[in-house]
């Protein structure tokens, strides 16, 4: 199936370059020679990203829920809410922390998070931050990204069509996919 065409305005990014991107991150991150004890990753958006790093890096994995784009299906940005406590399999967040997302568009999220984590966290020793794309208008710059857009596109990335996905849906989407899917076969 072929994507819309990239532009000023519009980036369509497939699962195969979404993967990409993070094993690109990941790749920058080691190249760097930072050490760190665990990955906090952003929810909803960072969750894949923190997933796939801290299986690579093979640290623990702990989340942070966040949310601000949760109008008109996910494309509107809105208040920030943090969530007061931070999830985690064992142990408490300490030491170096690599605070994971998918990317930073204001750098409101990115800076909100790291006093947040001042405040509430003082045995996080240090944080760093970790984005796949960095966009040109944020005010806050992470300290690794993999790609930098000048023109700050609307990122279409390719787990958004869960957004207005629902259960009653399911049956003829899983139909579509595998029409989809024969078609690409046959053809």
């Amino acid at each position: 199936m072929n994507q819309p065409t990239n532009d000023d305005e519009n980036l369509w990014v497939s699962w195969d370059e979404y993967h990409r991107q993070i094993a690109r991150l990941s790749l920058n991150v080691h190249e760097s020679g930072w050490k760190f004890d665990k990955i906090l990753c952003l929810a909803r958006g960072g969750l894949r990203v923190g997933d796939q790093m801290s299986r690579i890096f093979d640290v623990p994995l702990a989340i942070l829920a966040t949310s601000s784009y949760r109008e008109a299906a996910g494309t509107q940005q809105g208040d920030l809410d943090i969530a007061q406590y931070i999830t985690m399999t064992r142990g408490e967040l300490t030491g170096k922390i690599l605070l994971v997302d998918d990317l930073v568009d204001s750098g409101v999220t990115l800076e909100r998070v790291g006093r947040h984590l001042k405040e509430r966290y003082p045995a996080v020793t240090e944080v760093r931050s970790a984005v796949l794309w960095y966009k040109a208008c944020s005010k806050v710059k992470p300290d690794y990204h993999e790609t930098f857009l000048p023109s700050n596109p609307w990122i279409h990335q390719p787990f958004e069509e869960y957004d207005t996905l629902r259960p009653h849906n399911l049956a003829a989407w899983l139909k579509r996919g595998k029409r989809a899917q024969e078609d690409g076969v046959q053809g």
